[in-house]
């Protein structure tokens, strides 16, 4: 690796990048979304700000034999950061491992990972499998030096192939990267780039104030006029694929009927929440996809609250107003449980909102802040009741490859669907994985999100909106929908 052995990273020569979340490993298959998002890793295929696959590591790819066979076509004169050169031979390593270890790659139905020649490999499937593409173009699929792997085939060193190489890395809160020279793409102006976690939003937002961090990321919405206002910041609003619902227990007593959760759903007055609390009007919605995502957007859909039909349908369920003003049947209140966490802090303020929308049914909501691994514990203990959270439809760029994670199973996903059974939508999600034909594909995509906006397993509140500050003494900024590059390699700083 050419070095400058006189240069270390100071305020003016490194990029300050502040964020909510820590990385726990610097194994790809658990972290690798900050490495590649400081362009430390990188993977076979990209994706552009439409979902789109696009050529990363490999500048070519073709689908083989009714999709059964996938065959990548490798640059030329990529080099990893230890300056060996990446070839047919490593990438195939690479991808082995990283289709034994947990997360994207479980359930792609790989038959082989092999070599065919010095610039091309192919994955052999038993069965076409339609999101492969949005596989490799996962953080998960990130391409490392087979000399980057220790005992078990888990990473040990950060040596990939990006316009960065590590030069500090701190698990769980700080990453500094410093440019390298012998990238084969677009090479980096700045010298470093600094990775720093820090959960609190006020803290952020005190470092985009003073000038401590570049670009912060995840600021929280109350704090944006104030922001706005200061000369040396822009701020920066960006739709991303990621949206605030509620996941909700079909199999809890008060929640199973599809009556209970469709008047939960027309309780909520989401403009209102995304005008006061999220400061986005615009993104209120009763839709867990955007309508970018077009196969799996319903035409004519209902967001507006509506109590009169809300009251209606808890009424017709039996339950009615007691002396208190809390919904009652059969001696029992109609209580349930909310917990959300504090990474985000307008979940925070969206739950209370809920809470207060809902009371207005009779609905009495218990908001519990916690971390958010009480959520895929509740969900694997079957104690939660409802949960807030901020799921993002676009880690992996195909949203069948998360929808099927999240609803693939009566049980439903950590993140997704809690006990919720429909079953054509479980075994339709089966047959897209390997649907070649685009109308049939988009007919039975269509069919599914009506069953989500109908049935309510999830009630979606607002699409979420990024919004990142950023120093005036950068130029050349733009944000990823997808989160897989902060795109260093594009900054400049102002002369």
């Amino acid at each position: 690796m050419a070095l400058n052995l006189n240069a270390t990273p100071t305020e003016s020569n490194t990029v300050k990048i502040n964020a909510a979340f820590e990385f726990s490993s610097i194994d790809p298959s658990r972290s690798g979304y900050v490495f590649t998002r400081m362009q430390v890793l990188e993977t076979l295929l990209n994706v552009d700000e439409k979902g789109a696959l696009t050529a990363g590591l490999a500048s070519d790819w073709e689908i083989l034999e009714q999709g059964k066979r996938w065959r990548l076509t490798l640059r030329d004169d990529v080099v990893f950061h230890n300056d060996t050169p990446m070839t047919a031979a490593s990438v195939v390593a690479a991808l082995n491992i990283a289709k034994e270890k947990p997360g994207a790659w479980q359930g792609v139905p790989v038959q082989a990972i092999k070599a065919v020649s010095d610039h091309q490999i192919d994955i052999e499937l038993t069965q076409a499998y339609q999101p492969l593409g949005a596989i490799l173009a996962n953080y998960a699929s990130s391409i490392l030096a087979p000399e980057a792997y220790g005992q078990d085939n888990v990473a040990t060193q950060l040596i990939g192939t990006g316009p960065f190489s590590a030069y500090e890395v701190t698990v769980p809160h700080r990453l500094v990267v410093e440019k390298f020279d012998q990238y084969w793409g677009q090479k980096a102006q700045i010298e470093y780039a600094r990775y720093l976690t820090g959960h609190r939003a006020e803290a952020r937002v005190l470092q985009a104030r003073s000038g401590q961090a570049d670009i912060v990321f995840g600021l929280d919405p109350a704090a944006l006029p104030t922001l706005k206002r200061l000369p040396n910041l822009e701020v920066v609003r960006s739709d991303l694929p990621r949206t605030l619902v509620v996941k909700v227990n079909a199999g809890q007593a008060f929640l199973s009927p599809v009556e209970a959760r469709q008047a939960l759903s027309y309780a909520l007055n989401r403009q209102g929440i995304a005008m006061a609390v999220l400061r986005s009007p615009e993104s209120a919605t009763a839709q867990i996809l955007p309508p970018y995502m077009s196969d799996w957007y319903v035409a004519n859909s209902d967001m507006s609250q509506d109590l009169e039909k809300a009251n209606a349908l808890l009424a017709g369920l039996g339950w009615q107003k007691n002396s208190d003003g809390w919904l009652e049947k059969d001696g029992q209140v109609f209580e349930i449980d909310m917990i959300t966490y504090a990474d985000r802090p307008e979940l925070t303020t969206v739950a209370t909102a809920i809470q207060d929308q809902w009371k207005q049914v009779g609905v009495k909501l218990n908001v519990n802040i916690t971390n958010s691994s009480a959520i895929p514990a509740g969900h694997a203990d079957d104690s939660l009741d409802t949960a807030l959270i901020a799921r993002n439809y676009g880690s992996i760029a195909s949203p069948l490859g998360t929808l099927i994670k999240d609803m693939g199973q009566a049980k439903g996903g950590d993140w997704g669907t809690m006990n919720w059974s429909n079953s054509y939508v479980q075994s339709t999600l089966t047959e897209l994985l390997s649907e070649a034909d685009a109308s049939v594909f988009t007919q039975k995509a269509q069919r599914i999100a009506q069953a989500i906006y109908d049935e309510k397993p999830l009630i979606p509140v607002a699409y979420y909106v990024q919004q990142t500050a950023v120093n005036k003494r950068l130029e050349g900024f733009r944000f990823d929908p997808y989160e897989r590059s902060f795109f260093l390699n594009e900054l400049t700083w102002v002369k």
